[in-house]
């Protein structure tokens, strides 16, 4: 499939030169069916993506707390307007550096916003320092995520803790109430322990509560989205967790390697026995981790994520559904909403091993530093549905060119984040830059046995 590139929308015909020079536009054709789109370069695109999907965290966030919520519908803006994420609030602190940096807001502003943001996350209920996966804005109370998980989520507040050490290390050194907010997002997650979610073992439990204790038992073990938190477990200045929770949890002994392969494209690590699994598990960690020079002994990291990155494109290319416009410009599988058979809007993990003819385009987008070429291409094509797929903060969380253009008017804070970070790595580097450069982090990879 090529990228169905159209002229922009106008009612007039421009005077910039001759009929046929680069200024001349077509006549607006009132018979013509056919959708008419502004063509943008690459790097417009990128400014319109990024600039958009900003607007999911400031213009979007919880109004009590300024920090992320988990979901927003436009057409039903009082949906959740109260429930605060733990993971994708860490994705937010990102997202505001960024908007600081590219002047879609003032660096006064961003300033209050994230004070405001740690402020409350400062106040509200943690369980040995982790916080749940879902807070209420209003009061800082935990929400049940589910019956048994109401205290600490170990993977949102890792993802949490990305964005802290980000904000820290951008204003540490600047005047004395930027290092005092550098300070406040320092102590917040080193107050995490860590070492309580070993329950004594050389592992990682992903939730506790006062109420149920380790009772959902849930091993962090396998390649997936948790890496993040076996590296933060161990930069913990207080609350450390071995090297042997790694080796023996995560990297099952050893067993974490893998000699298969999908279009002749290695996957090298297992992706926790599920195949190669939804793109966002070459994202989440990853958003200020840097992978581009990242190896330990069983794994090139950069290598990893390009390839998984590849076979979920080289799978849409493929298209062995045959689902209309899969493609080249049309691909990427990953968890978002998604289209029930009846039509109504769900949720579910996409990838090649689970795919409904739903296209996630926070898949492609937030792939950019490993394929960007791939990308960005579609990114043009998504934009070349813009009509349907753009809404008020960036492009919508999911749709179906197969189902007659299904498009859920949706967005989630943790499809959202990872499009304008990933992005921002891409062209600058911002985060990977910042993360990389704390002590902390340094020394929980050295004691890893990481390279970087």
């Amino acid at each position: 499939m090529k990228l169905f590139r159209l002229l922009i929308v106008t009612l007039f015909l421009v005077n910039c030169g001759s009929d046929d020079g680069p200024g001349y536009q077509e006549p607006f054709d009132p018979n013509d069916d056919d959708p008419v789109v502004e063509i943008l370069t690459n790097d417009e695109l990128m400014d319109l993506t990024q600039e958009s999907t900003f607007k999911y965290f400031w213009d979007f966030a919880e109004t009590n707390s300024g920090a992320a919520r988990e979901r927003y519908h436009p057409n039903d803006p009082g949906n959740s307007q109260n429930v605060v994420t733990t993971g994708g609030s860490g994705f937010g602190l990102m997202a505001i550096l960024v908007g600081i940096e590219r002047g879609y807001i003032t660096p006064t502003e961003g300033f209050n916003r994230l004070n405001q943001i740690i402020t409350f996350f400062e106040n509200a209920d943690r369980f040995h320092g982790a916080w749940p996966h879902w807070i209420d804005g209003a009061t800082g109370n935990v929400i049940p995520f589910s019956t048994e998980d109401d205290g600490g989520d170990l993977v949102e507040t890792a993802f949490l803790v990305q964005g802290l050490i980000c904000v820290k290390e951008y204003f540490e050194g600047g005047t004395a109430e930027e290092d005092t907010l550098a300070a406040k997002a320092d102590a917040l997650w080193k107050g995490v322990e860590w070492d309580w979610y070993t329950q004594g073992e050389n592992a990682l439990y992903w939730h506790w509560s006062p109420n149920n204790g380790f009772s959902i038992n849930l091993e962090l073990v396998g390649h997936n989205e948790t890496l993040i938190a076996f590296i933060l477990g161990a930069a913990s200045p207080e609350y450390t967790i071995s090297a042997d929770a790694y080796h023996q949890g995560y990297a099952k002994n050893g067993d974490i390697t893998s000699s298969a392969s999908q279009y002749s494209i290695p996957l090298i690590l297992d992706h926790a026995g599920s195949g190669t699994g939804p793109l966002f598990w070459a994202h989440y960690s990853f958003l200020a981790l840097n992978p581009t020079n990242l190896s330990d002994q069983y794994a090139n990291y950069w290598n990893v994520n390009v390839n998984h990155t590849n076979i979920n494109y080289q799978y849409c290319v493929n298209n062995p559904n045959n689902y209309v416009d899969y493609g080249e410009d049309c691909w990427g599988l990953t968890a978002s909403y998604s289209r029930n058979s009846d039509g109504s809007t769900g949720y579910s993990a996409h990838d090649p091993e689970n795919d409904l003819g739903v296209i996630s385009p926070t898949a492609a987008i937030s792939s950019i530093p490993y394929t960007p070429e791939k990308s960005l291409a579609a990114m043009q094509y998504f934009y070349s549905k813009n009509e349907i797929l753009l809404g008020p903060a960036g492009f919508y969380d999911a749709f179906s060119p197969h189902y007659n253009d299904w498009v859920t008017e949706r967005y989630l804070a943790i499809d959202q984040g990872p499009e304008i970070i990933m992005i921002e790595n891409h062209r600058t580097g911002l985060f990977w830059n910042l993360f990389m450069q704390n002590e902390d982090v340094q020394n929980g990879l050295d004691a890893l046995g990481f390279s970087y």
